[in-house]
């Protein structure tokens, strides 16, 4: 497909959707979660990447099951292309932006000092405004966003019982490295099959290897760098905002993702490299890398490889530039 020709009549709801749209793809994630972890609280950022995973993992596969299709075009004008050739329901960018929203508001309005009112109303603005930016680029029905912010709701839910049980569990059990490389890529390998190609496995293949190289990255830290469970909780209060801090947080966030990019052209080269000499495929071609005996280890290695260098490499890096 061509994109379709149409006329913007008011550019604030059409640039405020279409950032709007952008909270729920990998730009995001890839600069929020890891802000997080480098510039806010360790615990936060975890809880956030693992329900993250696991919601986007039930999201993505709940589509390929279900086969409900996208709305029609026409009527609808479709702003997007890339993602019409995935099904529709539910909408990962509404579970997404309801997991990761809700989920930082539950993971820090007990350990931080700010009223309850503003972080639910933050977690609702933006959950929100991801929701009705999918309804105007056309690429789901309202049934399709409800249906996603009700399904990460209920996951939410019913793992936030279970919270610091996996926490401890990640950071502690010695099996974590091989649990949190294995389990994904079985997932991947045996991510259900469609009759045309769509890109849902790899981006699900993406999330999970992100996931799986951060989880890695937690358990190393808790066991050399910092020990989570030598601390005792206590509540803070965000700092005062000063010129120092914000150089320092911008400092930190500049590296880490210089590095963190960096990072994933260079395993995505090798990777992409190494593959083509075995299966005899130039790069370039793209029907080959959709291949799943390409797709997955390429997409799973370089994102691991990524979420790995975000939570171990970029905090050291830091160390050594006097950031932390």
């Amino acid at each position: 497909g061509c994109a379709q020709k149409y006329i913007v009549k008011n550019y604030f709801y059409y640039y405020l959707f279409k950032f709007s749209a952008a909270l729920g793809e990998e730009i995001f994630y890839i600069t929020f979660l890891p802000f997080t972890y480098w510039n806010i609280d360790h615990s936060v950022s975890r809880r956030m990447i693992i329900i993250w995973s696991i919601v986007m993992y039930i999201g993505q596969v709940s589509k390929d099951i279900l086969k409900w299709p996208r709305p029609l075009s026409p009527p609808v004008v479709k702003l997007e292309m890339r993602t019409d050739a995935e099904y529709g329901m539910p909408s990962t960018h509404a579970m997404a932006a309801t997991a990761i929203s809700f989920s930082f508001l539950i993971a820090t309005v007990n350990q931080y000092k700010y009223p309850f009112e503003l972080g639910l109303a933050a977690a609702f603005v933006f959950s929100t405004l991801v929701c009705l930016s999918r309804l105007y680029t056309g690429m789901h029905t309202v049934l399709d966003v409800i249906g996603g912010a009700l399904i990460s709701s209920v996951l939410l839910v019913l793992l936030y019982p279970a919270w610091d049980m996996i926490d401890h569990l990640l950071l502690t059990s010695p099996f974590c490295p091989l649990l949190s490389i294995a389990v994904p890529l079985v997932l991947c390998y045996n991510y259900p099959k469609l009759d045309y190609y769509s890109p849902t496995r790899a981006d699900t293949t993406t999330i999970l290897g992100a996931g799986a190289g951060a989880t890695v990255g937690f358990w190393l830290d808790n066991q050399y760098a910092t020990p989570v469970y030598t601390r005792e909780n206590f509540q803070l209060e965000f700092p005062v905002i000063t010129s120092k801090i914000v150089v320092v947080v911008l400092a930190r966030f500049f590296v880490g993702i210089f590095v963190v990019l960096l990072t994933r052209w260079l395993v995505k080269s090798v990777v992409l490299g190494m593959l083509g000499y075995r299966y005899k495929f130039p790069i370039g071609d793209l029907e080959a890398r959709r291949r799943l005996e390409v797709e997955v280890p390429y997409k799973f290695i370089t994102y691991s490889s990524v979420g790995f260098c975000a939570t171990v490499l970029v905090p050291l890096l830091h160390k050594l530039l006097g950031l932390m």
